[in-house]
């Protein structure tokens, strides 16, 4: 599912609220979502997950086309952990 396929969903199912509105909200929930995790924080969901940032250190890579090494930067990544709802959900769907 992607971002237009939530907001026809919600759209669908709140039939009360206009497509607009449902955009607005679909992008106010990511948008405070990817806010708190620019600022270092964590962002948890009950029933669904928790979103939050690991850090992956400096550390030398190979560029694919040439071989040559190449110096990669440390960075921050977003990173999911479902909660256990979730988990469990998707493992009783699946069996």
């Amino acid at each position: 599912m992607n971002r237009s396929e939530l907001i026809d969903k919600l759209a669908e199912r709140f039939p009360q609220l206009t497509h607009k509105d449902t955009e607005l909200s679909v992008s106010v929930i990511l948008g405070a979502l990817a806010d708190s995790l620019s600022q270092g924080g964590r962002a948890e969901i009950r029933g669904f997950g928790s979103f939050s940032l690991n850090y992956r250190p400096p550390r030398m890579g190979r560029n694919p086309k040439n071989g040559v090494s190449v110096s990669v930067p440390g960075k921050y990544v977003p990173h999911f952990k479902p909660g256990k709802e979730l988990r469990e959900r998707v493992d009783y769907e699946r069996a």
